[in-house]
């Protein structure tokens, strides 16, 4: 990641394809010892691509993956709303918020 993240800089910077040399020379400003194999790996990787175009490319794959955590509140409220138990999600509801209170653990956020 730090390589990536070196590279990335120089991209930002102006150079439009950084050399290994040029990756090596930003992380040693900072102190990070650069791993060789990997950074030849990432450059090979590169290597005439553009980084804005892979960059795109990869948004637009993570926004088709799913991200899950509303899928399950939604469910349940449209079971409730098609008909299904109302005590079901009113117990539901008590549950959540006793969890997140933090008076049963005997201290707050704050003290």
């Amino acid at each position: 990641m730090k390589h990536l993240a070196a590279y990335l800089l120089l991209s930002l910077g102006g150079n439009a394809s950084p050399s290994a040399a040029d990756v090596k020379k930003v992380l040693d400003s900072v102190g990070i010892e650069a791993d060789s194999d990997r950074l030849d790996k990432l450059i090979s990787e590169l290597e005439g691509k553009d980084v804005n175009q892979l960059i795109a490319a990869g948004s637009e794959k993570l926004a088709s993956v799913p991200s899950g955590g509303a899928g399950g509140a939604s469910a349940a409220a449209g079971g409730a709303a098609a008909g299904g138990s109302g005590e079901a999600a009113a117990e539901e509801k008590k549950e959540e918020e006793a969890e997140e209170s933090d008076e049963d653990m005997g201290f707050g956020l704050f003290d």
